[in-house]
């Protein structure tokens, strides 16, 4: 029997058993999972998965969705009430380039995948890497899909105080991992223009930039 990546061999990630991800998914009794066939293992995976779906008047159907499982991540918006101010970053994004924006260069807030980390971990360490700085105690703000119809990945969403004092290095993110990051030190109210504006188009950071205006730390400072 010829082994394959992923499936009975490790890949360049140390991955097994990538196959069989959703096979055993029982908890909604309208869905039968069919068969999951893996497409494609590059970073992230590719699946096709079939399954049979019953609809409201009772008819089932049978189904094939093509889903892009890029493991879970975690969102933070550090801020400096002292200040109003906002860390954020600014990177180039392919597929962003690719679909329409004028540069790839977008402004987000610092995030990151899991990687088999706890989210409070991940973003702490994600924060240190791209935007060189402690983070003061984190606010679960919320999780969200942000994108169901084709992506699995879950994002956890944290907004956490920082100062000046707690500067821990240059930040920019790793070089080893390809990642070029400005960090910009904004003031809120700049910020929240600019998501108004289009000049902020990231998704995950004009939900917390929203969050910080209407129920979060600049709530009171804030004309919304």
């Amino acid at each position: 029997m010829t082994s394959s990546l992923g499936v009975d061999t490790p890949d360049h990630r140390g991955r097994t058993g990538l196959h069989l991800a959703g096979r055993d998914l029982d908890r909604n009794p309208d869905v039968r999972i069919r068969d999951v066939e893996l497409t494609s293992q590059g970073w992230h995976v590719l699946r096709r998965t079939t399954f049979d779906y019953r609809r409201r008047d009772g008819r089932w159907e049978t189904h094939q969705r093509e889903t892009y499982d890029r493991g879970n991540g975690a969102v933070v918006l550090p801020y400096d009430t002292e200040r109003s101010r906002v860390l954020l970053t600014r990177q180039f994004r392919y597929p962003a380039y690719v679909n329409g924006h004028p540069d790839g260069m977008l402004i987000e807030a610092a995030a990151g995948l899991l990687d088999a980390q706890d989210p409070h971990t991940a973003i702490r360490r994600e924060s240190a890497e791209e935007l060189g700085i402690r983070l003061g105690p984190l606010t679960h703000v919320l999780d969200a899909y942000m994108s169901p119809g084709s992506v699995t990945e879950r994002l956890y969403f944290f907004a956490a105080p920082y100062t000046p004092a707690d500067r821990t290095g240059t930040g920019g993110g790793l070089e080893e991992e390809g990642e070029d990051i400005e960090v910009l030190e904004l003031p809120f109210a700049e910020a929240l223009a600019m998501a108004r504006d289009g000049r902020i188009t990231d998704g995950k950071t004009i939900l917390l930039l929203q969050w910080a205006a209407l129920s979060g730390p600049f709530a009171r400072k804030s004309s919304v």
